[in-house]
């Protein structure tokens, strides 16, 4: 098994192209899986069955002692990584079906993704200090995650050279590299390339200053390094804090606005699609129940007959 899985996490990376935290999730998961299978005194893929498979599942939604059950997001997610791993070894020869093909997922209901409204978006983006390097970094963080609807790998990961035709031309648009290192061309619009602007001008050469090794990140930390996806968490922590929004704030939760109010304000939900990025439009959907949940909202508070 051990053989099988590492040949699988390969092709994810060098074949797939699949980004480090990625791969770390299908490690994680597919650890699990085949330390449930030893302990089942199993250890050559060829004697996986179906029935192992689906007991695993069960074993990942079951309290026992010492094991708090997932969720069912979550054993989804898992069941996904070892039906991928298991199509990997038929093709590969290591078994000669795919014993796992056949295992359905647990059914789950649709969360709807939480998305701020307008105003306290704009709460948010108004709590940087314009006189601070740091604001001004904080401001450019957010004005991207927001202005183009990014994820937050996407946006720390960009580089100075990125957003230089952006700058020079305002209809050239930024390119974001999504999953799998998809490239996607996402329109900027003028705030958020005021920020960026004004970080370069008067923010990021001190934060340069702090490193001997110059790097190339858009980004920075006050070591003068590549801004971490945790530290840009922490960035939007502390500006939710200052906003007061008494709501969980994350940087999906910026994503998630940038759909929701695209659609509200009468984008088609194929060019949302294409701006985030989604492989395919089945995961933009959900945002259009997001927004039939809102206009059910201002129904029943507006309408005199509504209740």
């Amino acid at each position: 098994m051990d053989k099988l899985v590492r040949g699988f996490l390969d092709h994810l990376t060098v074949e797939r192209g699949a980004s480090p935290n990625t791969v770390a999730a299908y490690r994680r998961d597919l650890g699990r899986y085949t330390d449930f299978l030893r302990a089942r005194g199993i250890d050559d893929p060829a004697r996986v069955s179906e029935g192992d498979v689906s007991a695993f599942l069960a074993a990942l939604q079951a309290p026992t002692d010492g094991h708090v059950p997932l969720s069912t997001a979550s054993a989804t997610r898992s069941l996904v990584a070892v039906r991928s791993l298991h199509r990997f070894g038929a093709a590969e020869g290591f078994t000669a079906e795919n014993p796992a093909a056949a295992v359905k997922p647990p059914k789950t209901g649709r969360n709807l993704p939480k998305a701020l409204d307008i105003a306290q978006v704009q709460a948010l983006l108004d709590t940087p200090d314009p006189d601070t390097p740091m604001g001004l970094r904080d401001a450019a963080l957010l004005e991207l995650l927001y202005g183009t609807g990014g994820r937050v790998s996407e946006i720390v990961g960009l580089d100075v050279d990125d957003v230089t035709s952006m700058l020079a031309d305002p209809d050239a648009g930024l390119r974001l590299f999504g999953k799998g290192r998809k490239e996607r061309l996402v329109p900027v619009g003028s705030y958020a390339r005021r920020a960026v602007e004004a970080w370069l001008v008067r923010g990021r050469p001190g934060f340069a200053q702090a490193s001997t090794r110059p790097s190339p990140a858009l980004l920075l930390n006050s070591r003068g390094q590549r801004l971490s996806r945790q530290s840009a968490y922490g960035v939007l922590q502390k500006a939710a804090a200052s906003a007061h929004l008494d709501v969980e704030v994350s940087p999906h939760t910026l994503r998630h606005s940038f759909a929701t109010h695209l659609l509200d304000g009468g984008a088609d939900v194929r060019v949302v699609q294409e701006l985030l990025g989604h492989a395919s439009v089945t995961t933009t959907q959900i945002y259009t129940l997001v927004t039939v949940e809102h206009l059910r909202e201002v129904f029943l508070s507006a309408h005199p007959r509504a209740r």
